[in-house]
């Protein structure tokens, strides 16, 4: 893991209030992720994950406080934070090379260099021989490759994750987790540092570096675990099985 200590994504007491039924969803929230680390986002259902994820990307406005990119306050959606969805969001009447370019739409490469770029993602996420098929023809487990190899395509620094394994097999799942390490960790690929939120807390220990623990609505932060240990990690271990037995207090805890 890069240990350089360089701020990527801030968040300063930002909420979130539903202004048609003045339900706040999130109150408060603080946390940083710096270049390197890959941060989990756990807590109970409707507690406002997803939404902090998208206003993180832009998409969604706090009602308070902000978040940051670096040291520049991120008010709309930015080519160098992409969005890796749980329902994969492809296009089904586009081949997958297609659906990878749409990571381009935005590029002043050609349409030849795009061309190259999707197949050259593609390949690297096993998907080589695939490029003109279409989504349908895909398990769940290729068409959140392709998801994935569309969200890097414009070599974003930071990748948010909403449940992004959540409907797939267990082992497609495992595979999918190491490609996204691989990603943060290989320096030939522009990821700097990956958010994600999940349900799944033995997930969460196994990626992370840090593991923010929220409360139920309004959404504040318990607790901020940080997960010592290099990966892949032993699951078997007596130390894996202590976080995610903390965690699971946290969660229980009022």
């Amino acid at each position: 893991m890069r240990a350089e200590h360089m701020k990527m994504i801030t968040l300063e007491k930002v909420s979130f209030l539903f202004k048609n039924s003045n339900l706040e969803i999130i109150d408060s929230i603080s946390f940083q992720t710096n270049k390197g680390e890959f941060i989990s986002v756990v807590g109970p259902s409707g507690c406002g994950k997803s939404t902090l994820l998208r206003i993180i990307a832009g998409l969604i406005t706090p009602t308070s406080g902000r978040v940051l990119f670096g040291n520049k306050e991120i008010t709309e959606p930015n080519r160098k934070i992409a969005f890796v969805f749980q329902d994969f969001a492809l296009l089904p009447w586009l081949t997958n090379q297609d659906n990878v370019k749409i990571g381009l739409s935005r590029s002043e490469m050609s349409d030849e260099a795009k061309d190259k770029k999707a197949s050259e993602l593609l390949d690297r996420f096993g998907l080589s021989g695939f490029e003109e098929y279409y989504p349908n023809a895909l398990s769940g487990g290729m068409k959140q490759r392709v998801g994935i190899a569309r969200s890097i395509a414009s070599d974003p620094q930071v990748l948010l994750m909403d449940e992004p394994f959540s409907s797939l097999d267990e082992l497609t799942a495992n595979s999918l987790r190491s490609d996204i390490i691989y990603m943060l960790e290989n320096k030939n690929i522009s990821v700097n540092a990956v958010i994600m939120v999940t349900h799944n807390v033995e997930e969460a220990v196994e990626l992370s570096d840090k593991i923010v623990v929220l409360s139920d609505k309004p959404s504040r932060v318990k607790e901020i675990i940080k997960v010592n240990g290099t990966r892949p990690r032993d699951k078997r271990s007596k130390q894996f099985a202590d976080y995610v037995d903390r965690i699971y207090s946290v969660l229980a805890q009022d």
